[in-house]
């Protein structure tokens, strides 16, 4: 198998110098449109694909990403490897303005979202106790480190509904009694997902602010925000220029399983699944049910 990174990112993180045979595609899935058409070429013989999550010119909000159709047409596109680059807040003094966070883990605060392909007529459960691929996250994290970025490996994603920011006293519970790092709006369901559709998926968290927590700061600046997110930009590009030299155009299975993911988790009998519901899920779980 050949490797295909996927780069799940905002304005300017899709803009890679080097990109050979740029083309702008759209992509048809059955879960609707994806956020927009999706950049593809090939960087230092890896096949790349990105994909602006929020659409060019910042149309989507955090709960209105088309999150199925975005994982479904990475897949189409052949993406092996998934990697979701977003700005977030910070709960930790040492995590701070620029530096970026190798998430691990996340709570899911989400409510106004479709989380899942499967339901009614074929039902599956996948495990998302691990719900980052290691040796992805590794690779992004020796990337950020050789692009001179100051990055923490490890930290727990507090994935609030939105568009608000936080309220002082969540800010507060978030941090202190439930031990968040890093706070943001995009990465779930977009994980969960992405282990639904056997991809390995890595998050990138760019802290823009400390959110309302911290007394020296106050409350979310949505302008001091913009202002760190372009220097943001320029480091997100950096790193990803780094990864396929990382990983390399020749892919082996992923040692953690993630490509596997749905190896046991359908439930539903084969002859009880609905046949409407198995056609829309051809390139997520193709491999399970063909």
């Amino acid at each position: 198998m050949q490797t295909t990174i996927g780069i799940i990112g905002g304005s300017g993180i899709y803009d890679i110098d080097g990109l050979e045979d740029a083309k702008w595609v759209s992509v048809d899935t059955p879960w609707g449109a994806p956020s927009d058409q999706i950049l593809t070429g090939m960087l230092d013989g890896v096949k790349m694909c990105f994909l602006p999550r929020h659409g060019r010119g910042h149309v989507h909000s955090p709960s209105s990403v088309p999150y199925r159709a975005n994982i479904d047409a990475l897949k189409r596109l052949g993406v092996t490897d998934a990697v979701a680059v977003s700005a977030c807040g910070s709960f930790r003094e040492q995590m701070a303005p620029g530096d970026f966070v190798i998430v691990d883990q996340f709570i899911d605060r989400t409510f106004a979202r479709e989380k899942s392909f499967f339901g009614t007529g074929c039902v599956a459960h996948v495990s998302v106790a691990h719900p980052t691929c290691p040796r992805l996250s590794e690779a992004c994290y020796t990337a950020a480190k050789d692009a001179g970025i100051n990055v923490h490996m490890g930290g727990t994603y507090l994935a609030m509904e939105g568009p608000q920011f936080s309220t002082l006293a969540e800010s507060k519970m978030y941090r202190e009694s439930w031990g968040c790092d890093v706070i943001g709006m995009t990465n779930m369901p977009e994980a969960k997902l992405a282990r639904e559709a056997e991809l390995c998926y890595a998050s990138v968290a760019m802290v823009t602010d400390y959110d309302s927590w911290h007394p020296d700061h106050g409350e979310v600046d949505i302008s001091d925000i913009i202002a760190t997110l372009t220097g943001n930009a320029d480091k997100g590009r950096n790193m990803v220029r780094r990864l396929p030299a990382l990983l390399g155009a020749d892919r082996q299975d992923c040692p953690h399983g993630c490509d596997k993911a749905l190896e046991f988790a359908l439930l539903t009998a084969p002859e009880k699944r609905d046949p409407a519901l198995v056609a829309k899920l051809d390139a997520v779980a193709g491999r399970v049910l063909g």
